[in-house]
């Protein structure tokens, strides 16, 4: 199963996250054959880089040179030889297998010998070895954490920017640590003692979360019921620090412009809906649209979808909102605990991209905001290029018709416990807030709220 589902990943552009827990549940898999799974899948997604280092060493020829479906047997078995407590025997022979079965008899042989040279060292050796020469930083720091150099060179910088920069070797063993599972109960709906089976303890920080039990989270009624789902934490104070920056109003209209898959958009249905106001979801690609609605349904009745690209969306609708979401597509370095491939598929060439659009995005929902209203700009990303300069740009290029509202008192009043968060010096710090795995436990979150002046 975890082969199938690597193979997906590096031949389709899949996503582990989305493939392996249906593959789960159908599976029929005992608990621990379930984690075991799990384990393989991700652990050997998070540590591509450095087993494709050792691979490649190990070979005396370079990854690409070896037949994908080779490579990803060998991959699975490197990380059962150097990153879980298998049984080197049984991990050789399962990749031998399962190069064998996939490519061939010559496969086997190759996989066979090239499994075998690299049980003659444990993982610390092949760090020692693959260390020796490189003098570099961040070129250190990538293989021994197994990241790509240039995502540790932009961690550094955003870590830098809060001065805690000695923090970045805890951030990137947090990206390698199986994340622990959030729930977020949605307000208004039932997801009493009557649709959740057993107590479930208070999550850290968010007001509406919990911590998920152990095992599959679609044991709990609510949760298949669709009022309590699946959401980091970092998330759910995303989308209260916009619904709860103020006190509703009824009657307010909000929109969440870029709102696949949906989990911050039925969020904010639940709380629209206790307040008296309205949502609107916006998503351009029609699959992810497909799930906000799947989100969105156990609202009745359920806000609206629409399928448009949203800066066209919002330029066409000047002042019509009173609360806006902008989840803006991004790299993703915030949340490589979760989707481990992500951070070998985005370049340092996709950022320029991808902040334009981010710049975009933000423009058109300034002009769709009322003036008085509130808006999120928010990433899943710490990138400088797409967190502070984004939203710095934006202010500027508003010429003092945009305010940057205090994000920090916001979620402090908002979080259950104090965020540890540094305090801002220069105008416009401190105003954001950014959350780290390893200081916070959620995905690495950037969030910024801003409001309209008049005229």
């Amino acid at each position: 199963m975890a082969y199938e589902v690597i193979r997906a990943v590096t031949d389709s552009d899949a996503y582990a996250n989305l493939l392996l827990p249906p593959r789960l549940a159908r599976s029929g898999l005992a608990p621990n054959d379930a984690a075991f799974a799990t384990e393989l899948t991700y652990g050997t997604l998070r540590g591509l880089g450095f087993y494709d280092a050792v691979i490649a060493a190990a070979s005396g020829r370079p990854v690409e040179k070896i037949d994908a479906p080779v490579l990803d047997a060998l991959r699975l078995s490197a990380h059962q030889l150097l990153g879980m407590r298998v049984g080197a025997h049984a991990a050789v022979d399962q990749g031998v297998s399962l190069a064998r079965a996939n490519a061939g008899g010559g496969a086997g042989g190759f996989a066979n010998a090239v499994l075998r040279r690299i049980t003659s060292l444990d993982a610390a050796g092949w760090r020692a070895e693959l260390l020796k020469g490189v003098t570099d930083p961040d070129e250190r720091l990538a293989i021994e954490h197994s990241h790509p150099a240039w995502v540790v060179r932009a961690l550094r910088q955003a870590l830098a920017a809060e001065e805690r920069v000695d923090e970045l070797e805890a951030l990137l063993n947090a990206d390698n640590a199986a994340p622990r599972v959030s729930l977020a109960l949605l307000p208004g709906l039932p997801h009493d003692d009557d649709a959740v089976e057993q107590p479930l303890a208070a999550a850290t920080y968010s007001p509406v979360g919990a911590a998920a039990p152990a095992g599959d989270p679609a044991r709990l009624a609510a949760v298949r019921h669709g009022t309590a789902r699946v959401q980091d934490e970092g998330s759910q104070l995303a989308a209260l620090a916009l619904s709860r920056a103020r006190p509703v109003q009824p009657g307010e209209h909000w929109l969440d412009l870029c709102a696949g898959p949906g989990g911050k958009a039925a969020l904010l249905a639940a709380e629209a809906a206790l307040g008296g106001a309205t949502l609107t979801a916006n998503e351009l690609v029609p699959a992810r649209a497909g799930l906000v609605r799947t989100a969105l349904a156990p609202f009745d009745p359920a806000p609206p979808v629409l399928e448009r690209d949203g800066a066209e969306l919002a330029a066409e609708m000047p002042d019509a909102f009173d609360r806006i979401m902008l989840d803006a597509p991004c790299t993703g370095l915030g949340a490589l605990r979760r989707r481990p491939e992500a951070r070998w598929r985005k370049q340092p060439r996709d950022v320029p991209a991808l902040t334009a659009l981010q710049s975009r995005l933000l423009d058109g929902a300034i002009t769709a905001l009322k003036p008085g209203g509130v808006l999120a700009y928010v990433t899943c990303s710490p990138h400088l290029a797409e967190t502070r300069f984004i939203v710095d740009d934006a202010v500027r290029r508003a010429g003092g018709k945009v305010q940057r509202l205090d994000t920090r008192a916001v979620l402090d009043g908002i979080a259950r416990h104090p965020l540890d968060l540094p305090v801002g010096s220069n105008e416009g710090e401190g105003s954001h807030v950014q959350l780290w795995p390893h200081r916070h436990g959620t995905d690495a979150m950037f969030i910024q709220l801003l409001t309209k002046s008049a005229g």
